[in-house]
């Protein structure tokens, strides 16, 4: 199963009747995440959708309360990467 066929949970987002330029801005702001975040909040597919963005890599857009920094950060928390041995 791929993920594409993982998202039925789409349909249950609270964002399915926002406006799509809420979670995807041109010109992302403070006010906008928060309002964005606040939408994910009350979500009942929230944790899907945050582990759906992750595995997936979503580089865009604001995915289970979650900005695309937060996410990169999740994904790779400091101190991660090791440094090779000589």
């Amino acid at each position: 199963m791929g993920i594409a066929d993982e998202a039925g949970w789409l349909r249950k987002g609270a964002c399915r009747s926002s406006d799509p330029e809420l979670f995807f801005p041109l010109a992302p702001s403070r006010v906008q995440e928060t309002q964005a975040k606040a939408v994910c909040a009350d979500c009942q597919v929230l944790a899907q959708c945050r582990d759906y963005a992750l595995r997936a890599g979503e580089s865009e857009g604001i995915w289970g309360g979650m900005t695309p920094e937060e996410r990169r950060r999740a994904r790779f928390p400091a101190g991660w990467r090791t440094p090779a041995t000589t």
